[in-house]
């Protein structure tokens, strides 16, 4: 089987690893506007929008750089190795969505009961969704550019280097280390002071390289981009689970969510392996 495969050395990964995550990061803060206006602002967000295009479309060349070709079992095409595949692609797209839900238990019975389900069948808010800016960065570009970069482009070089089970933790670091771009932004920009902005950075770190590991798992098991894509779309929209808002209701009403929130996390443990299964989507890239 012709095609490429990734032999660096294990600090070479890091460091280039490393370097897509500084040149994504970097890329955000290149435009004035960036740095003067707040980050939910229009014209900030439409240059990030064209910084990160620029980004995945320049750090796929330098991955082919480091690749070497072969003829062998396990090589394969770089668009294989980035996750962008025909076989398996429904199921990537539907399952690992379903997976995470089932996660979310919890925090969905809470939206049903707060009656934001009713709100999902309006056609107004999916047309006001899809013309707001902060809303297309949130649920489309933001989840595929940072799985495109910090899951795809960097799992084929940490892998061959560091092992599955080692990358699945050692990958999410770039990603949640990345974020505190957020508190620098912050403190430049006068809305929180600094012990206040660390604190929230450091918990930040915290959920989004718990993410990152789930994140990269789905990756490697599905063989797909999508899988991690969707998963963070439908995570960024859910929010960090309001566990102080169960607090808030009767009794009998706590109880039952406490219930869902336990149960989606248990059943969630019990499917996570089942459902992410390699076969269900065709995956003869990445082995876990």
């Amino acid at each position: 089987m012709a095609g490429i495969v990734f032999a660096l050395a294990a600090w070479q990964a890091v460091l280039l690893c490393l370097l897509f995550a500084v040149m994504y990061v970097g890329s955000l803060y290149v435009w004035t506007a960036t740095v003067t206006k707040d980050r939910d602002h229009p014209d900030t967000i439409k240059r990030r929008f064209i910084s990160v295009g620029i980004i995945s479309l320049v750090v796929p060349p330098m991955l082919w750089f480091f690749s070497e070709y072969q003829d062998s079992d396990q090589a394969h095409g770089l668009l294989s190795w980035l996750g962008i595949r025909f076989w398996g692609f429904l199921p990537a797209l539907f399952v690992p969505l379903i997976l995470t839900m089932v996660l979310f238990m919890g925090p969905l019975a809470l939206h049903y009961i707060d009656g934001v389900f009713r709100l999902y069948l309006e056609p107004r808010y999916w047309t006001n969704s899809l013309s707001n800016l902060i809303w297309i960065r949130n649920h489309i570009v933001a989840p595929f550019s940072e799985e495109f970069i910090f899951r795809a482009c960097m799992l084929p070089i940490l892998v061959p280097a560091f092992g599955p089970g080692t990358s699945i933790f050692l990958c999410p670091l770039f990603f949640g280390v990345a974020h505190f771009h957020h508190m620098i932004e912050k403190i430049i920009q006068g809305q929180q002071e600094v012990v206040e902005a660390f604190k929230q950075s450091v918990f930040q770190l915290f959920y989004t390289t718990i993410f990152g590991a789930y994140s990269a798992f789905l990756f490697l098991r599905t063989g797909h981009l999508m899988a991690p894509v969707i998963a963070h779309a439908f995570c960024n929209h859910m929010g960090f689970p309001a566990f102080s808002e169960v607090m808030g209701y009767q009794k009998s009403t706590r109880t039952r969510l406490v219930t869902f929130f336990v149960a989606g996390m248990l059943l969630w443990i019990v499917v996570l392996y089942p459902m992410t299964s390699p076969w269900l989507f065709a995956n003869d890239v990445y082995s876990v």
